[in-house]
């Protein structure tokens, strides 16, 4: 160039520009010490997680079981051991000895809420008899227990006759079972549960220590699914190191430069290790339901980058050297590349209208990763490049690849013409009824019965087969709390309430056994009158009820008889049978209303999913809406028309349709964990519209005809478009091998989502044009 040349393109240059590229030692330099700063505070992140949340702390279930969660521990946050052995039955002496130590061990493991563990080893688990002279009863072990064949004998009549058949010992009398209900907080330092820490005690000390060829230990609960979980997303940074080899020799085959694809992907690393440090420095952190932001924010910062690398490769092309073609490049894309940002920022953070704090701090950590892909993308590529440059190599194949005719190219440029961008529309409207019929059958929740985010054959799914197909009392448990003033919980007229209600919910579709105090007082009167038959009932004597229910156990009654669970036990937690299950107590209520009693909904893991499902429900199209009124308003501000607004977001919403009919067509339900991923699909997805819009606008102002517009945009940007969604679909690709059946959804739904708005922004944003303009010419 000469210098006039040099001197006309500065004196174009923007504040932003000069602001960086005058100072360039001074950004390299603060960027260094950011990136050491903040790679030291992203290296102490590690995988969290808690109960309170991943459930929306502000449903009214959940409200109602924060009043009386004290009272409820016993039916909260509880982990099931099931010891199995391949002997005849558990009564050995062997068996008991492994049992007894299997107890005392899980005893002593931090956060077991020890008051509340119970096995036959423990001495709140007492058996009862009828007997002439009423209840008698004990410990289910011998006062005198010996391990002799005399205390085995004892020991199987004693558990005969104290009802945990099926619940505390298996139907076959081949396992027996240990209940351990937690704390959620660590008595003793006042620190949340670390599930990680206690699913690894579990497996050490527990299965590693005592499972061998006569003893199989089989653990369900959610402190283990979640411990799974942060096992399983361990192997996210191995896939996340394959999309860093794999986008980097995709980087390299598209510009054949080592320089710049270094460049892209440097900067897209410092983009995720500035966001982690700064999420460590806030507060927040990662949990499993996370683990795709850092991918996100890479394949964000590749995206942008490689429009820099392909600006500047263009420019190298026309003569500039490498400090102008970087500023070329800069005031060229800067304004589409920001506009594109702030939308993806702004749209994450519309995530936060969802009532659950995993998935806000998913919207808060995909926030602060777009924002820094401002200054690492936008700012610090740059400058790197303005000191590297393109090499010679790849300069000399830009300029081949410019005066080559690539069929690839040719075919999309056809799109613009009336005939193929007819055909493209009328594709698009029979995939737009695909997606309608098909999204109908959407359903909210888990779909799978176990742990659904789990694979079928996981381990954890398999254990809990295991205890669902030999115990009769199921994982799955709906808590109904029966609310009275203190000492009324078995007043008659309550009493008979809950009868009735229990009887309602036994002939509810889906539920397995009610369990309440009512049985309680109806056991009592057939005790107390030696046995008999008649007096299986509800007595309205309110003295004789008092003494019917002076053997209540423990988490049947609270201790000032204010609360009384009414525990039911379900199939499964499958969205259908819980909404049959909230449908019928709902009509329950609005039928049988009786002054001084409310039956309030839900304890137990079923009903903290209800809330769960129920907040999902009425979030999912709010949070699209916003999502697409914030690129809406975003893209209007930006390019002023309402044609482009169309242009550009109809094809999101094509590909956001198509994604709700390819969840229902593969039984994916809309859940905590895939319900972000379509809005952060949009998200990434209107990049590519914008950038192609900015240069079909470049050529429109410079008085081109639309098919030479397209074209032009083709050209200088088009390309890297292709580039980039082919190449992060086939990264995300490889989450579908993930262990975590959920992070394979997500690998499934962003590869389809990466890969159609490519395309759409390619085929539907030009065939939009050319109907647009038809209708201009009308």
């Amino acid at each position: 160039m000469s210098e006039q040349q040099v001197a006309t393109a500065t004196d174009k240059s923007v504040f932003l520009e000069r602001l960086i590229f005058n100072f360039r030692p001074f950004w390299v330099v603060l960027f260094a010490l950011l990136t050491v700063f903040l790679g030291w505070h992203a290296s102490q992140v590690r995988p969290e997680a808690s109960l309170t949340k991943m459930i929306p702390t502000n449903h009214p279930f959940i409200q109602n079981y924060f009043e009386h969660r004290d009272d409820l521990a016993s039916l909260g946050n509880v982990v099931r051991i099931a010891v199995e052995t391949t002997d005849e039955t558990i009564f050995t002496a062997e068996f008991q000895k492994t049992l007894q130590e299997i107890t005392d061990e899980v005893f002593f493991i931090p956060g077991v809420d020890r008051a509340g563990l119970k096995s036959i080893w423990t001495p709140n688990v007492r058996w009862s008899e009828v007997t002439e002279e009423g209840f008698v009863g004990g410990p289910v072990i011998p006062d005198n227990w010996d391990a002799s064949q005399q205390s085995l004998e004892q020991l199987r009549t004693n558990v005969l006759r104290s009802g945990e058949v099926g619940n505390l010992v298996a139907n076959n009398f081949q396992s027996a079972l240990i209940y351990v209900p937690l704390n959620e907080v660590n008595p003793d330092t006042g620190e949340p549960l670390d599930y990680q820490a206690f699913s690894e005690q579990l497996e050490e000390r527990i299965r590693d220590k005592y499972q061998s060829d006569n003893v199989k230990i089989h653990i369900t609960g959610f402190a283990k699914i979640i411990g799974d979980l942060i096992e399983g997303a361990m192997q996210v940074g191995l896939f996340f190191l394959l999309a860093i080899i794999i986008t980097l020799v995709m980087l390299f085959a598209y510009s054949r430069c080592w320089r710049s694809s270094f460049a892209v992907l440097s900067c897209s690393i410092i983009a995720v290790i500035w966001q982690l440090g700064i999420i460590k420095l806030i507060g927040s952190g990662i949990n499993p339901y996370s683990m795709l932001v850092p991918f996100l924010v890479f394949a964000i910062g590749v995206s942008h980058g490689v429009q820099i690398i392909n600006a500047m490769s263009g420019n190298r092309v026309d003569g500039h050297d490498r400090v102008m073609s970087s500023r070329l490049a800069f005031r060229a894309l800067y304004i589409a590349g920001l506009t594109a940002l702030v939308s993806d920022a702004i749209g994450f953070t519309t995530l936060m209208v969802i009532d659950i704090e995993v998935i806000q701090e998913l919207a808060i950590a995909a926030s602060i990763g777009v924002a820094v892909v401002v200054l690492t993308n936008l700012g610090l590529l740059p400058i790197i490049m303005s000191y590297t440059g393109i090499s010679e190599g790849g300069r000399k194949y830009s300029e081949r690849v410019r005066n080559e005719s690539h069929p690839v190219l040719t075919l999309f440029e056809r799109f613009s013409q009336p005939k193929w961008a007819y055909s493209a529309l009328l594709v698009a409207l029979v995939g737009l009824t695909w997606g309608l019929v098909q999204g109908q059958q959407l359903k909210i929740g888990d779909l799978d019965a176990g742990a659904p985010e789990l694979r079928p054959d996981s381990r954890y799914n398999l254990d809990n087969k295991f205890i669902v197909d030999n115990y009769s009392s199921s994982t799955d448990i709906f808590v109904v709390m029966a609310k009275t003033a203190p000492s009324q919980c078995i007043a008659y007229d309550n009493l008979e309430v809950m009868d009735r209600f229990s009887w309602h919910m036994e002939n509810t579709p889906g539920v397995q056994d009610v369990k309440s105090v009512v049985y309680v007082a109806k056991m009592g009167g057939f005790g107390l009158n030696e046995g008999n038959l008649k007096w299986f009932s509800l007595n309205r004597n309110q003295y004789v009820l008092n003494a019917n229910t002076g053997r209540t156990p423990p988490g049947l009654i609270n201790p000032d008889c204010s609360m009384a669970p009414i525990i039911i036990y379900l199939n499964d937690h499958k969205a259908e049978t819980l909404k049959t299950v909230v449908s019928a107590v709902d009509d329950f209520n609005a039928r049988y209303q009786q002054e001084g009693l409310e039956l309030l909904m839900a304890a137990g893991n079923s009903g903290i999913e209800a809330a769960t499902n129920s907040v999902i429900e009425a979030a999912q199209y709010k949070m699209l809406l916003w999502v697409y009124g914030v690129v809406i308003v975003l893209v209007f501000i930006t390019f002023r028309s309402l044609r482009t607004v169309a242009c550009i977001v109809l094809p999101l919403a094509l590909t956001t349709i198509m994604s709700q009919g390819l969840m229902a067509t593969l039984g994916i339900g809309v859940k905590v964990a895939t319900l972000p991923v379509i809005a952060l699909g949009v998200g990434i997805g209107v990049d590519y519209g914008i950038y192609i819009y900015a240069k079909i606008k470049e050529g429109l102002e410079q008085g081109m005809h639309l098919d030479e517009c397209y074209k032009y945009a083709l050209d200088n940007t088009g390309k890297a478009v292709g580039f980039t969604g082919l190449t992060l679909a086939i990264g995300v690709a490889t989450w579908i091998f993930s262990p975590i059946k959920f992070q394979a959804d997500m690998g499934i739904l962003l590869t389809f989502m990466f890969l159609w708005n490519m395309l759409g922004a390619l085929i539907l944003i030009p065939a939009l044009a050319r109907l647009f303009a038809s209708f201009g010419k009308k």
